[in-house]
């Protein structure tokens, strides 16, 4: 646990170190811009984004499951628990893991950690119950985008909701409420082929505007801005 970047702000003292500076204004729609682009900038830029590993189990004519991992991978709300899975277009026929999340419904999906990142791709089902924290869940909604290019796989939206929560043994409280760090390892992609390891923490208290407008000086300014 480490000191938060700026301990004695309070409310009234604006952005710390804040500097105004020139911003740049991109299209991501642009003939000129690259899609490809568009990918860089957002996992570079909406850090640190939860690289996860999703599988989904196919028909059961075939038995077989695949494991993949993703870029966009979030949770969205906790009651009930959901997720949402972002599939990208890309040439020829859809993801596996898309294909087999419409056609059965059910899916994996565990956070990379550190020094696990290559082996997930090899272990299928498996894989992510290895995971020191995965989800089990059932598809709830897809919303299926046209491509923009010919040639292209529609990209999608998936959102998911949890049926079941898998943690290890040992890594996770007695209320079954809160993971250590220190075996969640967790990894965060920061664009191209970067990534970075979660190591340390701080805390901030949470405190409510109406509690402190009470305090003089925050009175004062609020009357002024009035």
């Amino acid at each position: 646990m480490t000191q938060s970047p700026y301990p004695n702000w309070t409310y009234g003292q604006g952005v710390p170190n804040h500097t105004s500076k020139a911003h740049h204004e991109i299209d991501p729609y642009a003939p000129d811009h690259p899609m490809v682009n568009n990918y860089r900038l957002l996992v570079s830029g909406i850090a640190p984004p939860a690289p996860s590993a999703s599988s989904a189990p196919s028909r059961a004519t075939e038995k077989t499951s695949n494991l993949a991992p993703f870029s966009y991978f979030q949770v969205v709300e906790h009651d009930p628990p959901t997720f949402i899975v972002g599939f990208s277009s890309r040439p020829g026929p859809v993801k596996d893991t898309y294909r087999n999340l419409k056609e059965t419904g059910g899916c994996w999906s565990g956070r990379f950690q550190a020094c696990r990142k290559r082996r997930v791709r090899r272990l299928g089902l498996r894989g992510c119950r290895s995971r020191v924290f995965s989800v089990e869940g059932k598809v709830v909604v897809i919303k299926e985008f046209e491509a923009h290019e010919p040639g292209m796989s529609a990209p999608a939206v998936v959102l998911i909701r949890a049926t079941r929560f898998w943690m290890q043994e040992g890594a996770v409280d007695a209320e079954f409420s809160h993971i250590e760090l220190e075996k969640l390892r967790p990894v965060a992609q920061l664009g191209g082929v970067a990534y970075g390891r979660i190591t340390e923490t701080f805390e901030r208290p949470r405190k409510r505007w109406e509690d402190e407008i009470e305090r003089s000086e925050l009175r004062e300014l609020k009357e002024q801005q009035d």
